[in-house]
């Protein structure tokens, strides 16, 4: 998914969280934001992160559509989630933007990526909500 594409959704997915849609409402990512104890925090320090990747690639997306931030708790990623969402990048990029790919693999052949800084890692397999 492309940063635009990102954003969007994630502002979509404030206004779910706010009740202010009708749509989209059972989307699994959710799940990740729902099980927290304010769920409005987990999503606008999700939104910050995205705003300011953005920033750092010199798009001009509008800060304040993001909710008040408050510091949330963080969400634990599971490796075997981590991994997955990896592989459907990979397959997304084949068929996409094979050079994004070359590139991506390039820079980090044996490295993971960063996580947002609102998740953190433990072992584990394919989150439930995934629809595999």
């Amino acid at each position: 998914m492309g940063l635009l594409a990102l954003w969007r959704e994630a502002l979509l997915a404030q206004k779910v969280l706010r009740g202010e849609t009708r749509g989209y409402r059972h989307h699994p990512q959710l799940a990740r934001f729902r099980e927290l104890v304010d769920p409005m925090a987990g999503i606008a320090s999700y939104l910050v992160e995205v705003h300011a990747e953005a920033e750092r690639r010199g798009y001009r997306f509008d800060g304040g559509k993001i909710a008040a931030v408050r510091q949330p708790e963080q969400i634990a990623a599971t490796s075997g989630q981590l991994t997955f969402e990896l592989e459907h990048l990979r397959r997304k990029l084949t068929l996409r933007n094979p050079a994004k790919l070359a590139e991506l693999v390039n820079q980090r052949a044996t490295e993971m990526p960063q996580l947002h800084p609102l998740f953190h890692l433990i072992d584990g397999a394919v989150a439930p909500w995934e629809r595999l």
